[in-house]
């Protein structure tokens, strides 16, 4: 844990210009939020499902972030002010992935045991009030603008706008 809290305050040090101090770190709702993930993921893997969810509630009403306990998570998620972000259940989400507030990766349907929600890859980035709904993938090196309502997969190093999200930009970065 004490490794995964320095790599958090180092990338929130990296990502947010705005951070004077590592003591700030601590204040942002991405850094806390995923703390309380790690706990109710940690009774949620050992069918504890309702303290699980407990852990995840009292995170929401916290931090204004709601983060399943179901959902996978990599290293480096950065958070950027946070308010309104819903991460589903069978949500898979990358390493090294920024969203900003008003973010959701939702689910489509009410199957209980299908995956659901989207996989986002490794080093995308989505703008502010962005909807990623179903079980769609997002490839690596991905950009979903502001606002985009993106309900099917999208290829590696595109960017896409709009509703519903259309690719504006493609083969950005493919290789990495």
């Amino acid at each position: 844990m004490l490794n995964f809290i320095k790599e958090q305050i180092n990338i929130i040090k990296y990502r947010d210009p705005a951070i004077k101090s590592t003591l700030e770190a601590f204040l942002y709702p991405s850094f806390r939020v995923q703390i309380y993930h790690k706990v109710s993921k940690f009774f949620y893997n050992r069918k504890m499902y309702f303290i699980a969810r407990l852990i995840s509630e009292f995170a929401k009403r916290r931090t204004g972030i709601e983060i399943h306990p179901g959902a996978t998570i990599g290293k480096g998620l950065f958070i950027d002010h946070g308010t309104g972000v819903v991460i589903g259940e069978t949500t898979i989400i990358g390493d090294n992935v920024t969203m900003f507030h008003g973010v959701t990766l939702g689910g489509t349907g009410n199957g209980k045991t299908k995956k659901r929600h989207p996989t986002i890859g490794d080093n995308v980035f989505i703008g502010s009030g962005a909807k990623i709904l179903g079980n769609i993938t997002i490839g690596k090196n991905v950009k979903i603008g502001a606002n985009a309502v993106v309900l099917k997969s999208v290829e590696k190093g595109s960017t896409v706008v709009g509703v519903p999200g259309c690719v504006v930009e493609e083969n950005v970065k493919k290789d990495k």
